[in-house]
């Protein structure tokens, strides 16, 4: 199982589920309203280290963070 932690604005709690590359995450995000929107502006970690390689393989116990973009001053 991977989990899959969102940050931010993103009002979703935590999911565990079985995927094996961040493709799987992201067919599986997409089908979630109020996650689904912010996919196209949000960064991602895998074990806190940044990624945007869809292909990348995931085994279990991996962290997928799913990162909104912030502002600040």
């Amino acid at each position: 199982m991977v989990k899959i932690e969102f940050l931010g604005p993103i009002a979703h709690k935590p999911l565990e589920i079985e995927a094996f590359s961040l493709q799987d995450v992201a067919n599986r995000l997409q089908d979630i309203d109020g996650v689904n929107e912010w996919l196209d502006r949000c960064a991602v970690a895998v074990n806190s280290e940044m990624t945007n390689d869809l292909t990348k393989v995931l085994k279990s116990g991996d962290v997928v963070s799913i990162l909104p973009p912030v502002c600040g001053g």
